[in-house]
Formats: structure tokens, C-alpha cells, sequence
């Protein structure tokens, strides 16, 4: 068979009419031709194969905030609000405020931070007297004594404090409006005006 497919490639070859020169040539051409087909072959068969990238995708975030709400609300207790809310919607979770609430510590258009509690202090029971024929407001009765507890006491309260005054109790009770609640007595060292000296004159009178 391959005798055959010679032979006729031979007769091919010798009736084809060019001269000797041209013949080689044309082999040479072949040849070429031949050859650059099976570089190129070669190459193609032998190229990195590159995997595509894997992707990763990254944990979700919760998009959830775990927060206490307690005092002068109706129910109060944990609720799960969403991300980016504020005060306000974590005391309307808590059914709203009581008819007794006092909110005038409150910024109830901060933005929520998870797990922390929003207390709502009641109002001081004021009662009056009467006194030379005119009608004066008893001054509400003051907590009673014990560790003042950051996140929850007045301005008033803070002042009972060795070394803090009226300026310097509101800038604490601006400071939790603004930031949300202290996650520990050291926080009040952020507070203007609290340095280590200060801070150390009634640290131990301190709780969360």
C-alpha cells in the first residue's frame, strides 16, 4: 500500500512541468511548510493550562442589632432591630414610653450600637406644699445611696462625685447621649476634662 501511494507521488513528481530548479524549490517551500505546521502543533499541545481564580465569598455580616431596652417603656426587654437604627426605634420595639418616662437624657436620634441597653429613667414624683399662703414644688427625693452607675445616673448624680462639678456631669451625661453607653468605668477617662488624678478620686464609687 505504501508502495503504491510512493509510486504515485514519484509519477507525480517527474510529470510535473518545471524545471529541476523549480522542483527543488518547490520541496524546499514543502519542506518549510511542513515543518512550521509541526512547531506550531508542538507549541500549541505544550501551553500552561491556567486554571481560573476561585472565589471566595466573604462571611456575610449580620445585619442585626441585639439591644436591652429597660425602665419607663411598656414591654421592655431584648429586641433584634436592624442595622442603622436608632434610639427611637428601639423604644418603639419596646411598645413606647410610658406616661411616666423621662427622656430629657435621651438622644433618641443617635444611631444604635449592638448589645448595648437603652434605660429610660421615670420621672422624680414631685409633690407640693403649701407654705406662707403660697404654693411651692417639694424638691423629688434624691436615689438612694450607693455606686453610681454610669449609664444611668443624671447629672445630678454625677456631681455627688469627688471631683466633679456641674460643667463636668453634663459633659459626661452629653458624652453618653453622643456615644451610647460606657462598656466600662474607664470610659470616663474619654470624657473632657477626666484625667488619671481625677478619675482616680472616685473610680471605686463607680459601676457599669
Amino acid at each position: 500500500m505504501e508502495n503504491q501511494y510512493f509510486e504515485k507521488v514519484n509519477t507525480w513528481w517527474s510529470e510535473l512541468h518545471y524545471t529541476s530548479i523549480q522542483k527543488k524549490g518547490l520541496a524546499i517551500i514543502a519542506i518549510l511548510v511542513v515543518a512550521i505546521s509541526a512547531l506550531f502543533v508542538t507549541r500549541g499541545s505544550s501551553q500552561e493550562v491556567i486554571a481560573a481564580p476561585v472565589e471566595f465569598e466573604a462571611p456575610a455580616v449580620s445585619q442585626t442589632l441585639i439591644i436591652d431596652v429597660a425602665g419607663a417603656v411598656k414591654k421592655p426587654g431584648v429586641y433584634s432591630l436592624p442595622t442603622n437604627s436608632r434610639v427611637v426605634d428601639a423604644i418603639r420595639m419596646a411598645g413606647g414610653l410610658r406616661i411616666s418616662a423621662d427622656t430629657s437624657d435621651i438622644n433618641q436620634a443617635r444611631l444604635l450600637k449592638d448589645g448595648e441597653q437603652i434605660y429610660v429613667y421615670p420621672n422624680s414624683p414631685s409633690t407640693s406644699y403649701s407654705s406662707g399662703g403660697s404654693t411651692r414644688a417639694k424638691r423629688p427625693p434624691t436615689r438612694a445611696a450607693g455606686p453610681v452607675a454610669i449609664n444611668r445616673a443624671t447629672a445630678k448624680e454625677f456631681e455627688s462625685l469627688d471631683g466633679i462639678g456641674p460643667v463636668l456631669a453634663s459633659r459626661i451625661v452629653s458624652y453618653r447621649k453622643a456615644n451610647g453607653a460606657f462598656t466600662a468605668i474607664e470610659d470616663l477617662k474619654k470624657v473632657p476634662g477626666i484625667g488619671e488624678i481625677t478619675f482616680a478620686k472616685f473610680k471605686e464609687k463607680l459601676r457599669v
